[in-house]
């Protein structure tokens, strides 16, 4: 048969795109011509695959061939089309049962030896492959158990070109070969339904700073961004570490959107950890929520995303159903933190090249911490600030008001004095597994408030308090009366907060009240929103 065909997966973002790879043989003289809008990735894969066809012992026809990626106006990128491409070559010479491999999808990236080995994004591609209607899936013997995550899909791992040969009915002989990415022999197995990261620090080593764990539960009752305000040494870093493990585990849902996410990074693929230890990566849905903490000199690029030649995503896309912790915010470029406005609202970030355009989900819990001023010693009762006045507002005011106004609560936080310290340190005075601080503990809160707004928000589009339409609230079914706000109302009319401003105090009154078991906020919650809302103003 001069003329066959199979199908991959081209991922753009999150989102996969079926690709028929078709192969054509005709008279001429030998030639293997690649098109289809490949990248230069891609385009070295004639290499690839003619030299690891020749390796697995089932070499391609001298004569003419011609691959061609459809459709074709769309840009495929990556190394994920060489096991395709090969088969579907090998079927067009009649070396494999065409028909077998046109009932497939194949994904991987070959070696010269004729190994498949592990490509990014496997879970996404397999998903696209399923929603489009194909059975069975052939992925890289590393990459088994990610695809394996995706019911109601055959999945066959490979090892080498040979083996997906004899798997589509080549008459050839098996070979043993090692899997590129093999796991350890003797490392203890992963379970593939789950997999939770290394242990959470507990909010149970937080010395004193009752007022900004309490704010913490708030933040993550709702869902709530959060900006802190302190000197050095007051524990910034130390209360946003101990955020995520406040929040409840991911949906399955949510589970598998995160999961999607880290495939396609380098960390994200399975057999090749970040430590290059083939078992150092994680295989399975991941379940709890992800920590991104970016260091302050990183560009727009790798906070946003986006890439020279492959669109990969940026840490508010990783950080997606978890915390984007920007420590040392001020010091952040005025236009990074600017670039954050557009997906605080939208939930969603959208990166366009030259080479495409790419949309990424982007729904995350922002944590920013900064010093007061320049010195870091404003406010403090015993150290002199050698700021002047014009200098620290300079300094905060890197931290724009329209980014501000999208953050639910800003906490001032103090350092804690040697009393809350001896407290802490003494286990008779303060046996934390049992005063409630603990971070199980707070979670227990935190979760049964998140099903209380869930059952209220029953029939809408929302699940947390954060993400409720403020127009809903203030003209909907849950519209509170004006005696309730009219402290909120005031600070209003005095040009104290803007109209978002006054959406978000709302929305932080109900995740008060959810905490505290009341059917609908008080003037105390709305008082008490209003205080956390300006905290740090």
């Amino acid at each position: 048969m001069p003329l066959a065909r199979t199908y991959a997966i081209a991922l753009n973002g999150v989102d996969g795109n079926v690709v028929e790879v078709e192969a054509d043989i005709a008279a001429g003289l030998p030639a293997f011509s690649l098109i289809g809008l490949p990248d230069a990735a891609l385009g070295e894969s004639r290499k690839r695959v003619t030299s690891a066809a020749m390796n697995a012992g089932c070499p391609l026809t001298p004569r003419k061939l011609t691959v061609n990626l459809s459709p074709a106006s769309l840009r495929k990128q990556g190394s994920a089309f060489d096991l395709a491409i090969a088969v579907a070559a090998l079927a067009a010479a009649g070396d494999l049962s065409a028909e077998s491999a046109a009932a497939a999808v194949h994904l991987g990236e070959l070696g010269l030896d004729g190994r498949v080995r592990p490509v990014p994004g496997i879970l996404p591609a397999v998903i696209a492959a399923r929603a489009a209607g194909f059975a069975r899936v052939l992925v890289p013997a590393a990459n088994a158990e990610e695809a394996a995550l995706v019911d109601g899909v055959e999945v066959v791992a490979v090892t080498s070109l040979r083996h997906a040969a004899i798997h589509h009915g080549s008459d050839l002989e098996p070979v043993d070969v090692v899997p590129v990415g093999a796991a350890v022999v003797g490392a203890p197995a992963t379970d593939p339904a789950t997999v939770r990261a290394h242990p959470e620090p507990d909010i149970a080593d937080v010395a004193g700073n009752d007022e900004a764990i309490e704010a913490l539960v708030v933040a993550a009752a709702g869902g709530h961004h959060l900006a802190m305000i302190g000197p050095p040494g007051a524990g910034k870093t130390m209360l946003a570490t101990r955020l995520p493990g406040l929040l409840p585990d991911l949906t399955d849902e949510q589970a598998i959107e995160v999961t999607c996410i880290r495939s396609l990074t380098d960390a994200g693929i399975a057999g090749r950890g970040s430590t290059g230890d083939p078992s150092s990566s994680p295989r399975g849905l991941i379940r709890r929520p992800p920590f991104e903490s970016p260091h302050h000199t990183a560009s727009a690029a790798a906070i946003v995303g986006g890439g020279t030649t492959r669109i990969v995503p940026g840490a508010i896309v990783r950080a997606t159903h978890g915390v984007l912790f920007l420590d040392e915010a001020a010091e952040f470029p005025p236009s990074v933190l600017d670039s954050l406005r557009q997906p605080l609202e939208s939930g969603t970030i959208t990166i366009h090249r030259a080479t495409g355009t790419a949309t990424f989900p982007a729904r995350f819990q922002l944590v920013l911490a900064s010093n007061p001023c320049p010195c870091g010693r404003y406010g403090s009762p015993d150290e002199e600030c050698t700021c002047t006045p014009i200098a620290r507002r300079r300094y905060l005011a890197r931290l724009s008001g329209p980014l501000l106004d999208r953050v639910d609560i800003r906490l001032a936080v103090r350092r804690i004095g040697l009393a809350a310290l001896r407290i802490r340190s003494d286990p008779e005075a303060s046996p934390a597994p049992t005063t409630g601080t603990a971070s199980a503990l707070l979670r227990e809160r935190v979760v049964i408030a998140r099903a209380t707004a869930a059952a209220r928000l029953a029939g809408t589009d929302w699940t947390r308090n954060a993400d409720v339409s403020g127009a809903w609230l203030r003209t909907g079914a849950l519209r509170l009366p004006r005696a309730t706000v009219g402290a909120l109302d005031r600070a209003l009319d005095r040009g104290a907060i803007t109209m978002r401003g006054y959406d978000r105090t709302l929305r932080l009154a109900w995740t008060m009240a959810d905490l505290d078991g009341a059917s609908t906020p008080t003037g105390h919650h709305i008082g008490a929103a209003l205080f956390l809302r300006r905290g740090a103003a």
